[in-house]
């Protein structure tokens, strides 16, 4: 392809995703395909000379679209968001035209140094401790991984490298393989599979403890759990605190956890994937009270704070412990300015890294920190306006406390019937909610997601659920 070609082609790209987006509400969320619908519609063998562009073009609603879930639809509400605006698109192009792999500070200066002061801007914004930070001239500084569930392993591993090292100078006659059987981690129950998974990646035990009534992982069970396992001869060197549970969004008790994790000598990881866009906003702040004591913090900006995916914010107060845990340094990737700048491929799991930070310079410039502040008070007040009308309606029930953009509710009854409203509800493909469980309660999530949602959106919404939920009771009445 030309230069002139691929002109043409991008303006008609840009002009294609401009009217995609901006009419998605007229789309049916979830497509009605089966598995394995796209293979007859595709050749068996690549072209083997070129198809021309336009032919692309239109294959893309013949074939992708019809097969694509709409995460920025206004009635999608599943899951947590996924974030996406125009400033990030762009840069997202611009990223892809310049196609560095910046794994050393001299393999793209921009990339590195870009990054460097991005994650120092955000961290300002959401009024980290300056120990985080690298503009504070201290050992701090940020990093943007691929997913929180990389920074949860990578804040393992870290901790792996310090206690082990730290473990060896006091009992130098034990192995090292010994004193990895011997480590172990804490974590809710209530917290994301990611971090139990970390724990099998890293080859360590990782205990998911009990959280109270109100689904928060509080001190003093995190300190009983410690001390029992020291007395059984164990390491304790690992804890992750959820703020924004995927459940419910709970929040742990971190102003209680961190003293315990600073007197322990343990190290503190704060997984807040989902909420911690909320912290731009002063009033949202006294959530992850506690944040002082954390090693390490992480949320991610391609949730819900309008940067594409992937990009997950991770702060560390000492970058040393993860640098020397992944340092393998082959002479094809020294330079002479090792030791002045960061090399990322130090701070992660793989190799190779895009130049991520461009989206964040983009909308944290095109957007302003007010803007952004807006549209984080918005979605949570569409989550208010939903909680309202499902307390109007006394066939349901709210089942964990509103704070952001998450409502968890439930038709009042069995699990079955809960189950039976949530596979019509998605059935008929207006809007789409996924379930969860706590204990033996099973109910509904509504996320506000999308940054096109309304509140008209959210009447459509709450509309579509009470009438299929007349449906649903109606098939209940005796004689039916």
């Amino acid at each position: 392809m030309e230069c002139k070609q691929f002109k043409d082609f991008a303006k008609e790209m840009v002009d294609y995703i401009g009217d995609y987006l901006e009419n998605i509400r007229d789309r049916r969320v979830l497509p009605t395909v089966e598995p394995g619908y796209m293979r007859p519609l595709l050749p068996e063998e690549a072209p083997e000379t070129p198809d021309k562009w336009q032919d692309v073009m239109a294959d893309i609603e013949k074939i992708i679209m019809p097969g694509v879930t709409h995460w920025h639809s206004p009635r999608f509400h599943a899951y947590f968001p996924t974030a996406n605006s125009y400033p990030a698109i762009v840069a997202d192009m611009l990223s892809g035209a310049i196609a560095c792999i910046g794994f050393t500070w001299i393999s793209s200066p921009a990339c590195t140094e870009l990054e460097v002061v991005m994650l120092d801007w955000l961290g300002k914004m959401l009024e980290l401790p300056k120990e985080f930070l690298a503009a504070s001239g201290g050992k701090g500084g940020g990093v943007i991984q691929g997913t929180a569930s990389e920074a949860t392993l990578v804040a393992l591993l870290g901790a792996k490298a310090k206690t082990v090292r730290r473990v060896k100078k006091e009992h130098p006659e034990w192995s090292e393989s010994t004193i990895i059987s011997k480590l172990v981690g804490y974590a809710s129950n209530q917290a994301h599979s990611s971090v139990e998974r970390a724990g099998l990646l890293g080859g360590i035990k990782l205990r998911l403890l009990p959280a109270d009534d109100n689904l928060r992982l509080r001190g003093e069970t995190l300190e009983r759990a410690i001390q029992d396992d020291r007395d059984k001869g164990l390491i304790p060197f690992y804890v992750v605190a959820t703020l924004g549970t995927t459940n419910t969004c709970s929040f742990d008790c971190l102003d209680e956890m961190g003293p315990v994790c600073n007197k322990e000598d343990v190290w503190l990881h704060v997984d807040a994937a989902y909420a911690g866009s909320a912290f731009i906003c002063p009033e949202f702040r006294y959530l992850m009270a506690g944040v002082e004591c954390a090693d390490s913090f992480n949320f991610n900006p391609h949730k819900w704070m309008l940067v594409n995916f992937d990009c997950s914010a991770m702060w560390l107060k000492d970058p040393t412990y993860v640098v020397n845990a992944f340092d393998v340094d082959p002479l094809y990737l020294k330079h002479d300015q090792q030791g002045s700048a960061p090399d990322y491929r130090h701070w992660q799991i793989p190799l190779g890294r895009r130049f991520r930070s461009l989206k964040l310079w983009f909308v944290l410039r095109l957007y302003g920190v007010r803007n952004l502040q807006a549209f984080i008070r918005k979605h949570v007040a569409l989550a208010h306006e939903f909680e309202e009308l499902v307390r109007q309606d006394n066939r349901f029930e709210i089942v964990s406390e509103v704070v952001l953009g998450l409502v968890c509710f439930r038709l009042k009854g069995s699990n079955e019937r809960n189950e039976t409203l949530l596979r019509r509800i998605n059935g008929h493909g207006v809007i789409h909610l996924v379930p969860s469980k706590v204990g033996d309660t099973y109910f509904l999530r509504l996320a506000i997601c999308s940054r096109f949602t309304e509140s008209r959106d959210i009447q459509l919404s709450w509309n579509e659920i009470r009438t299929i939920t007349d449906d649903v009771l109606a098939e209940d009445q005796p004689g039916k």
